[in-house]
């Protein structure tokens, strides 16, 4: 019998829709859409969103990239996360919304606890709060940070913003700030919102797996990233007794419209057909990933088409899965050698 987590995080809603030990789910980042150079139109998201809803998406990932460098390749859904956010919460209803991720040095710590319990209340309790160190050299400057610090300040901010989401009127004193007699509101939905740590943000992996609710990491081969989610597991394990901490990744996907089309490489991912993507997808639940955030953006199909596709085909296959694993609590992975095709 399933038996729901007293852990705050694991009653949050957002958290309960994306998240089953034992499957993967799929989200999709913003923007949704294929393009070439730094910049996307920003077309016909809205309704992009509400599709992938409606198929059974599990969650919709915004980045957090305030500033436009052409050298960097790419300044993600060009609009403020967090209005953003808060616009697609009002066009949305049960996916759940995701940051990938909040740059915490960058951002006075009250502005993004505000921010963050805001989405929270607004979206009934959907956000995903994703967050990072930053690795954009030309952001540091511009916002008057010290890059050398930004471990010591996410850590930082990590437990300013923790304290005044579930705190009242609490004397707060952090390196460049002080709350004496003032309390932030609103609260989010629940005790604690969801924070995933993405890559290390210069952190041990021991202080992520103490930290943070899950842990946000980059496509790698199979076999190097099975060992990965053992590291993470045996971390969670030995910090936090066992407790659930999701495992999530990013892959990028050209989807051909040939379902056979064998795997080709691309950056941080791959072109090839739905047939071989669902293979690739089974491997990584096989290893223990449990959710895979796909961006579109150097696919060479309209993002229509694709997101059709994933729903029709794709979405389905994990679904049934993630289901049953919610509901019985176990680690209902599939068996095989899979990861040997990889």
């Amino acid at each position: 019998m399933y038996q729901p987590s007293t852990v705050p995080y694991r009653q949050h809603r957002g958290f309960e829709h994306a998240f089953s030990s034992g499957s993967l789910s799929l989200g999709l980042f913003f923007p949704i859409e294929a393009f070439a150079g730094d910049r996307p139109t920003m077309h016909n998201q809205v309704a992009l969103a509400k599709r992938a809803e409606a198929l059974g998406f599990s969650a919709l990932w915004f980045r957090d990239v305030p500033l436009r460098d052409p050298n960097f390749g790419d300044v993600g859904q060009v609009f403020d996360p967090w209005v953003y956010m808060g616009f697609m919460a009002a066009h949305t209803s049960k996916i759940g919304l995701g940051t990938a991720s909040i740059v915490l040095p960058l951002r006075n710590p009250l502005h993004t606890a505000k921010a963050a319990a805001s989405v929270d209340q607004l979206s009934n309790g959907r956000l995903l709060l994703g967050v990072a160190s930053g690795d954009r050299p030309i952001e540091f400057p511009a916002f008057n940070i010290d890059p050398e610090k930004r471990g010591e300040l996410f850590r930082e901010r990590v437990e300013v913003i923790r304290r005044v989401q579930h705190t009242s009127f609490e004397h707060v004193r952090w390196s460049d700030g002080e709350l004496i007699g003032a309390d932030l509101i609103p609260k989010p939905t629940t005790r604690e919102i969801p924070l995933f740590v993405t890559g290390h943000s210069r952190q041990s992996l021991d202080w992520i797996a103490r930290h943070g609710c899950g842990w946000i990491t980059y496509p790698r081969p199979p076999q190097l990233q099975q060992m990965l989610v053992a590291k993470w597991r045996q971390e969670v394990v030995a910090q936090c007794g066992g407790e659930y901490k999701p495992f999530l990744q990013s892959l990028y996907i050209d989807l051909d419209a040939s379902p056979s089309t064998a795997p080709s490489p691309i950056h941080l991912g791959f072109k090839l057909g739905r047939h071989h993507l669902i293979d690739l997808l089974d491997v990584l639940q096989e290893i223990g990933v449990d959710h895979v955030i796909l961006n579109l953006k150097y696919g060479q199909r309209s993002a229509a088409q694709v997101v059709e596709e994933l729903g029709a085909h794709v979405v389905p296959h994990f679904q049934a899965l993630h289901s049953r694993a919610k509901h019985a609590g176990t680690d209902d992975r599939p068996d095989g050698q899979l990861i040997g095709e990889w």
